[in-house]
């Protein structure tokens, strides 16, 4: 296995790269929701309720596996390795990130900086990626960044939210060399895990003892919508997408985030969208299918290479024993 994005094969034409873009759209417009639902638990303790909710994530995806009845798969030490780079950045080290810079400013600055994720991840997704990409990746950061809103802040904000930026990318990119041979219910499960320790251990320095106490019933239903959907169900898209697209077209849906907090907040009534709102959702939607059209030609020459081998490597990977 190597570091770089696989590219998409036979397989991920028809039918089957569609199921992996609604996976992937899905994915991020769920990621999105949870800044509607953020309110509940507003009050919880950060780092307690992050290592709750990864905890009750973990115990789903270990069931599921089991549920599945997929073999256990012992990760090889470079695998454990890059599952606890996985975990301590795209996951502990994203929330941490994003909590300092937002003490610092406004979520709109941490919004605005993390709607470069398509763009950057087209340009470093491990391979050349097609114009179209760039340019569809290019519209959709646009589009992203005016939904969320041109954000104000100091240099320590800005500097946190890079950080959340280059987090949010190992998220995807550390991933792909594990998704091979382990698998999207295997990776979501271990990298969960291990962010449960790690949690624990900053929040006991920023917390102290008071990092975990009885949720009050909004708080419970907080944590567990973010457990369960924001987490398991998010994380097992993004992760059985992410190698059938590859990162430079599956980062294209990291600007649906926007669009899934506008959906959500007029849903539940606590958002109405304003202009900026609604266009920056067209442009991300525009972007997204100016980069799904570029990625087409480079889908089919990749359909004439090797396609067998890399299919029944993922087969291998999250099929029932």
């Amino acid at each position: 296995m190597t570091g770089r994005t696989p590219t998409p094969d036979a397989s991920a034409a028809g039918p089957v790269r569609d199921d992996a873009v609604a996976r992937a759209a899905g994915a991020m417009f769920l990621v999105g929701t949870l800044a509607a639902v953020s309110g509940l638990i507003a009050d919880y303790p950060i780092y307690g309720g992050q290592a709750v909710r990864y905890a009750v994530a973990a115990a789903l995806l270990l069931a599921a596996a089991r549920l599945l009845r997929l073999p256990f798969v012992r990760p090889t030490r470079r695998e454990t390795l890059l599952l606890t780079a996985l975990s301590l950045t795209g996951l502990v080290l994203f929330n941490v990130c994003v909590i300092e810079a937002t003490r610092h400013a406004g979520p709109a600055l941490v919004g605005t900086v993390l709607a470069t994720v398509p763009l950057a991840l087209a340009l470093l997704g491990g391979r050349r990626p097609a114009p179209r990409v760039v340019a569809g990746a290019a519209v959709v950061a646009a589009g992203a960044a005016v939904a969320t809103g041109l954000g104000s802040g100091d240099l320590p904000a800005l500097l946190w939210s890079l950080g959340a930026l280059a987090c949010e990318m190992s998220f995807s990119l550390l991933a792909v060399p594990l998704l091979p041979r382990l698998g999207a219910v295997r990776v979501s499960a271990y990298t969960t895990a291990l962010a449960v320790p790690l949690l624990l251990v900053i929040g006991g320095f920023a917390e102290g003892t008071g990092m975990l106490r009885a949720p009050t019933l909004p708080e419970a239903l907080g944590l567990g919508y973010l457990s369960v959907v924001v987490t398991t169900i998010a994380f097992f898209l993004w992760y059985s997408a992410l190698p059938r697209l590859g990162a430079d077209v599956a980062g294209l849906f990291a600007g649906l985030i926007p669009v899934g907090a506008i959906t959500t907040g007029v849903v539940l009534g606590v958002g109405t969208p304003s202009g900026p709102d609604l266009a920056g959702a067209a442009l991300v939607v525009a972007g997204i299918v100016i980069g799904l059209h570029g990625s087409g030609a480079r889908r089919r020459r990749g359909a004439r290479t090797r396609p067998g081998r890399r299919r029944r490597v993922r087969e291998r990977a999250d099929t029932p024993a």
